[in-house]
């Protein structure tokens, strides 16, 4: 059972108005009432609430679930070509098991090449996309489709699409010969992690996924029976803090929680210029500002919860949509997300596939940048001495998170320095998470952009651009989406990745 700690419960009035607004707003979950977010979400929400029945209706999955695993057992080597929370749900999935799973869910070329499966005989791909248009899982399929067939493998033998029936995935797939799952499409892309974006993989990583169901439904009788844990969740949420609250995975037995629900309360609620927005922190000592809640599942922190995996992503699903309940936003959409894609797919047809010049105007040692200077540390020390006293820095690195995983540390080191909300995210990842808050939400990001040079390219069959031009794309188009606001930003490009990281890291440790 979840048991939900907060330590200034005393400051909870059950008779306030947020509180009578939250229980209202449970109490109408309960029956689905999609009008709860306003007229505004109400045609939206209407079709996306069966969230609420995954536990219970994915117990009708387990006999496929299990026929699927064995028909693929002989295939040892399991990766995922997936965003958003079609990936990070499998993956937080499989390292609380302790499963060994590839994540594929980048296009920079560096981390593409080195991810790729080698023993590709062993080797079985799951491609998830609910809109079967994501233009990073497309690409990917079609390169580890050809990859197959230059192997002399038959990819529909190694394959598995997991898409919304009668979506562009769905169809090709189909007429291609490939397996084809469709899993519920009343259920949005965050919410689907009890459903068979999450559990597809984890069954085929020999996961008894009926463990993590069980727990699931236990969570969501626990919550129809006493509702005051998610109310009190929610509650702290919203008035424990004006905007951000930190979270951590430290001491747990659930590494990537965290990124999981940063993802799902970022986009969820960061839009109409309100929101909340998770920090990731590596511990609960990490420095966070002043008036921050700190959220644990373990530990010592302002609000604990514990409970199971299953639990757990029950638990902050219902939070998450009283959250857009109390803070009057609408929970299932993310308006702003296009922005990015719209920007990156214009300059992809401007480049008309050749790789564009990088901007030079500046270069110190191992980092370039676009302004007259040749002082990397004032340049990014005049970034930061700009940030507002309430505001944040968000941190965008479209790099290897597995080879370049060292620079997360800036995270910490410029937090610390700056004595600000600092967040850190692995583009093009968090154009699918914290993407949405950072146009959508309060509006007083600063933009820390990290770019770099790849060692090699990779070709995107079918398509006149690589994934280097796409990576390049993504991430000057964000920039420009941000720019367009009048937010600040800045884009540091790395002309070689372990220097220019070391130096980053040791300029951000002497500001």
């Amino acid at each position: 059972m979840i048991e939900v700690h907060y330590k200034d419960e005393n400051l909870v009035q059950r008779d306030s108005p947020l509180y009578v607004k939250l229980l209202d707003a449970h109490k109408r979950l309960l029956k689905k009432d999609s009008t709860l977010w306003g007229s505004d979400a109400t045609a939206e929400a209407s079709v996306r609430m069966d969230w609420l029945d995954l536990p219970q209706q994915s117990r009708s999955l387990l006999a496929g679930l299990d026929a699927l695993s064995a028909k693929n057992r002989h295939l040892t080597n399991i990766v995922l070509c997936a965003m958003g929370g079609s990936s990070l749900g499998p993956e937080v999935i499989a390292k609380t098991f302790n499963k060994k799973i590839s994540i594929l869910d980048s296009t920079d070329p560096d981390c593409i090449t080195h991810s790729l499966p080698t023993d590709l005989q062993q080797t079985l791909v799951v491609v998830s996309s609910k809109s079967g248009s994501t233009i990073e899982t497309l690409s990917q399929k079609a390169l580890i489709e050809e990859i197959f067939h230059d192997a002399g493998l038959n990819a529909i033998e190694h394959m598995i699409i997991v898409t919304d029936s009668g979506s562009p995935l769905d169809i090709t797939s189909r007429e291609s010969g490939f397996a084809v799952i469709n899993p519920n499409p009343h259920v949005g892309g965050r919410f689907s992690v009890l459903g068979d974006f999450g559990l597809v993989p984890a069954a085929l990583l020999g996961i008894d996924v009926s463990v993590i169901l069980d727990s699931a439904i236990e969570a969501q009788e626990s919550l129809q029976n006493d509702p005051h844990p998610a109310l009190l969740a929610a509650y702290a949420i919203i008035t424990g803090t004006q905007q951000y609250f930190s979270i951590t995975d430290d001491r747990s037995t659930m590494p990537g929680l965290s990124d999981w629900i940063e993802q799902l309360i970022a986009e969820s609620t960061g839009k109409s210029g309100v929101g909340r927005l998770p920090i990731v922190v590596n511990n609960l000592e990490d420095f966070v500002p002043d008036k921050t809640l700190s959220i644990s599942f373990a530990g010592d922190s302002d609000l604990i919860v514990k409970g199971d995996l299953g639990e757990q992503f029950f638990f902050w699903e219902w939070v998450t949509a009283l959250l857009g309940a109390g803070l009057s936003v609408n929970p299932f959409n993310q308006p702003n997300v296009e922005e990015s894609k719209s920007a990156s797919t214009s300059l992809l047809s401007q480049w008309g596939g050749s790789f564009p010049d990088v901007p030079l105007a500046g270069i110190d040692q191992a980092i370039s940048f676009d302004s007259e200077t040749n002082n990397a540390s004032e340049l990014l020390s005049t970034f930061i001495e700009n940030i507002g006293d309430d505001g944040y820095l968000a941190i965008t690195a479209f790099l290897d998170r597995h080879e370049d995983q060292n620079l997360v540390d800036l995270r910490k080191i410029l937090a610390s320095k700056s004595k600000r909300a600092v967040t850190f995210g692995w583009g093009p990842r968090f154009l699918h998470s914290t993407g949405q808050f950072h146009k959508g939400g309060q509006p007083n990001g600063s933009f820390l952009q990290i770019t770099a040079d790849s060692k090699t390219d990779v070709a995107i069959p079918g398509k006149s651009f690589t994934f280097k031009s796409l990576c390049l794309a993504q991430a000057i188009g964000d920039q420009n989406a941000l720019k367009n606001r009048e937010f600040p930003t800045l884009r540091l490009h790395l002309l070689h990745r372990k220097e220019g990281v070391a130096q980053l890291l040791e300029i951000a440790r002497r500001l």
